[in-house]
């Protein structure tokens, strides 16, 4: 039996969307299949806005199929953007052995909100120190295993992982790799202070083609990622475009 209270505390939807997760959950428990059976037919158990999100992304990352450099994923959570890319490049380029798909993640929630942040009209209990919490680099560790065994040369890695405060971590990175080139930044840390750290270090990086992907522009409960790229980039430098689909996923194509 599915426990409510799981999906209500770290979730940021309405009663009634909280509701039919539980349904959901419970649903795919019972419903008939193996686990892989039922993987097969994913579409019998995704939300319309879960598929909505994913052609979304992959409408972003076909734009950017032709342009040379890496998929930078900024905030990691679960894993399913991130390996999202990583399959739509192992489908749709399987011999570019030159695009990684690079994570960066705490892997124990939210760095302390900071500056505009603090104006946010998210819950408390999820606008703190460590709140969306994602204990998952163990487990992702194990899904890119597998992911490499089932690719075109596997054998050299595509799917990397960077665990800690990405305001430290990105600038230590991008110091240790001077070759890097992003050709797609998602930007999905939520908060002020490590979106901007992202859009400094990657963005000068970024060739013409190359998109830059936004999950909370414009959104007032996570107010930290617009007030980042006004003070990193500037709105007006931007040509940012949204899906009649998605509401919360935008994206700008760098001229």
């Amino acid at each position: 039996m599915s426990d409510p209270s799981r999906f209500r505390e770290a979730s940021r939807n309405t009663p009634a969307e909280i509701e039919f997760r539980v349904a959901m959950d419970q649903y795919i428990q019972e419903s008939v299949g193996t686990y892989y059976e039922k993987l097969e037919n994913f579409p019998k158990y995704v939300s319309r806005q879960t598929l909505a999100r994913f052609l979304a992304l992959y409408e972003i990352f076909k734009k950017v199929l032709h342009v040379q450099g890496d998929v930078v994923e900024c905030g990691v959570s679960w894993g399913g953007g991130l390996m999202a890319f990583a399959l739509m490049s192992a489908a749709l380029e399987p011999t570019n052995l030159q695009r990684r798909i690079i994570g960066f993640d705490t892997f124990s929630g939210f760095t302390p909100p900071t500056g505009p942040d603090t104006k946010s009209s998210a819950r408390a209990d999820l606008m703190r120190e460590g709140g969306l919490a994602a204990n998952s680099y163990e487990d992702l560790q194990r899904c890119i295993e597998l992911y490499d065994a089932n690719r075109f040369i596997g054998h050299i890695a595509k799917v990397f992982l960077v665990k800690g405060d990405a305001r430290q971590t990105i600038p230590a990175y991008v110091e240790q790799h001077p070759h890097v080139v992003v050709s797609l930044l998602h930007l999905d840390f939520d908060l002020y202070e490590p979106t901007k750290v992202a859009i400094e270090h990657f963005a000068p990086r970024m060739p013409k083609g190359a998109a830059i992907v936004f999950d909370e522009l414009n959104n007032q409960a996570w107010p930290g990622e617009t007030v980042a790229v006004l003070e990193a980039i500037g709105i007006r430098n931007l040509r940012i475009e949204r899906f009649s689909f998605e509401p919360y996923v935008s994206y700008a194509v760098l001229d």
